[in-house]
């Protein structure tokens, strides 16, 4: 008797659940971001969360690492079994993680819409050998901040147009005993500092490779490294930018302490936020400036896309959140924090209202980006780099030797 009421009841509870909302069918994927600069971890929270309420069938685990954790993270879960569905990728990745089987090529998920609608120079972000391997998602470059007020106290009318300029201004704002070390970079050992080298390069019109080969120890290269180590044994540049990541950088400007500093986007509302700035409404922002005779301005291609790894379970389903994630409607709405990837947005006022300087330099920014170099072996040459740039900035070795010596360890 027993046993037959168990049959019953168990028989009972299948048929109860066979009959059980779909919505409990949930596919659950998992999300690795960088808990940094430009979307903070709140931000992809909440954006998330919005995709949550519209997907109730898809559950997003998130999982956030610096930036300089990022990459290896990411290969490392590879091989895992657990891993990710959708990774936060750099620009300068696409070339080893298609070649080493990191990243699915989307190409055919990728509509007419998606290719009318976004920059042309955000889909260099994701693309290499001429395939997808995500949607561009964080649009940015370095722009050069300065503080109106302490320019106008020495009474300098218009920002710097050329590096030697900067030099200049900060010069006078030394002199005037306004700031001590009026610029501040992030040149910490660190893929930061490759970003401000590759600004400069940009300026003295350089080249990193050519036909595959270092070719940065030369010319371009080379007058970009001297610039550094110039500006930083004037006392121009704080001595501490040799540390300072991005973050620091926006710390030591937001408290007042540096006239002019290089960074990205985020910066600009940031430090014009009263609630934790003291330079709140004296922030100006211009396009990295050029070289006389060479450049207009200077910009590095910045960017971060979202991509599917091939270890994913769920290919459908992460698309689906990464669609969501770069949609215009979910970039417009956090546009304060970083620039679309859609051409549209800016001409929406409620994207360009109150940032009107930032999208002015933009315009000019995002066109002049240029890229790190593109290589599989790009790991590397980025080590070796930013070892030649601390030691030139620490006098152990002259700018020639330090970048002779990074092109024979580059591993190319």
């Amino acid at each position: 008797m027993l046993k037959s009421l168990n049959k019953t009841l168990l028989g009972a509870a299948l048929i109860g659940a066979s009959f059980a909302p779909h919505a409990f069918a949930e596919t659950a994927i998992n999300a690795l971001f960088m808990a940094q600069a430009a979307y903070s971890e709140a931000d992809v929270r909440a954006m998330t969360d919005a995709f949550s309420k519209a997907n109730p069938d898809v559950k997003v685990n998130l999982e956030f690492v610096p930036y300089e954790g990022l990459h290896d993270k990411t290969v490392l879960a590879q091989g895992s079994g657990g891993g990710y569905d959708v990774v936060l990728f750099d620009v300068i990745w696409p070339a080893e993680y298609a070649t080493n089987n990191v990243l699915v090529d989307v190409s055919s998920r990728i509509t007419d819409d998606m290719k009318k609608g976004i920059l042309p120079g955000a889909w260099t972000t994701v693309q290499y050998d001429s395939k997808y391997y995500g949607m561009p998602w964080i649009l940015d470059t370095k722009y050069l901040f300065y503080n109106k007020e302490i320019l106008e106290k020495a009474g300098i009318k218009t920002p710097p147009k050329t590096w030697d300029e900067l030099s200049e201004q900060a010069k006078i704002i030394k002199d005037k005993g306004l700031l001590a070390t009026p610029i501040a970079w992030s040149w910490s050992q660190a893929e930061a500092v490759i970003c401000d080298y590759t600004t400069l390069v940009s300026a003295y019109k350089g080249d990193f490779l050519k036909d595959g080969k270092p070719d940065f120890q030369n010319g371009g290269g080379l007058d970009a490294l001297n610039y550094m180590v110039s500006s930083y044994k004037s006392g121009l540049t704080n001595p501490n930018s040799k540390e300072f990541l991005e973050e620091d950088v926006r710390k030591v400007f937001q408290n007042g302490d540096a006239a002019f500093a290089l960074n990205w986007t985020y910066m600009y509302n940031m430090a014009n936020d009263p609630k934790d700035s003291k330079v709140a409404g004296k922030v100006g922002v211009v396009p990295a400036p050029g070289v006389a005779g060479k450049s207009e301005a200077s910009a590095v291609n910045g960017s971060m896309g979202l991509g599917i790894t091939t270890a994913s379970k769920h290919p459908d389903e992460a698309w689906k959140y990464i669609a969501f994630m770069t949609s215009q409607a979910t970039q417009n709405q956090y546009a304060k924090l970083s620039l679309p990837i859609w051409a549209s947005s800016y001409e929406d006022p409620a994207v360009t209202k109150g940032q009107e300087e930032m999208i002015a330099a933009a315009k000019i920014g995002l066109a002049a980006m240029y890229p790190r170099p593109t290589t599989p072996k790009y790991q590397e040459l980025s080590t070796a780099l930013q070892q030649a740039i601390q030691e030139s900035l620490l006098g152990q070795s002259s700018p020639e030797d330090a970048l002779k010596s990074a092109a024979d360890n580059s591993g190319l």
